[in-house]
C-alpha cells in the first residue's frame, strides 16, 4: 500500500512539474503574441496617417420617403 502511495505521488509531482513547465512556455507565447500585435498595431496606425482621409459613405435617405414615413 505504501509502495501505491509513493508511486502516485511521484506521477503526481511529475504531471505537476510537467504542466508547470507547459504553462511557462504558454505565457512566454502570449508575450511574444501581444508584442508582436502591439507592433502590427502600430504599423497600422502609421500607415494610417498616410493614407487620404475619406469622408464616410452613408446611405441617403430622400427627405420626401423619410418624412411620408412619419
Amino acid at each position: 500500500m505504501n509502495e501505491q502511495l509513493e508511486e502516485r505521488l511521484k506521477a503526481l509531482e511529475s504531471e505537476f512539474e510537467n504542466g508547470k513547465r507547459m504553462l511557462a512556455e504558454l505565457e512566454a507565447q502570449e508575450a511574444a503574441l501581444r508584442s508582436r500585435l502591439l507592433r502590427i498595431s502600430g504599423a497600422i496606425q502609421v500607415l494610417r496617417e498616410f493614407v487620404p482621409h475619406e469622408q464616410p459613405v452613408t446611405p441617403e435617405q430622400p427627405q420626401e420617403s423619410a418624412s411620408a414615413a412619419n
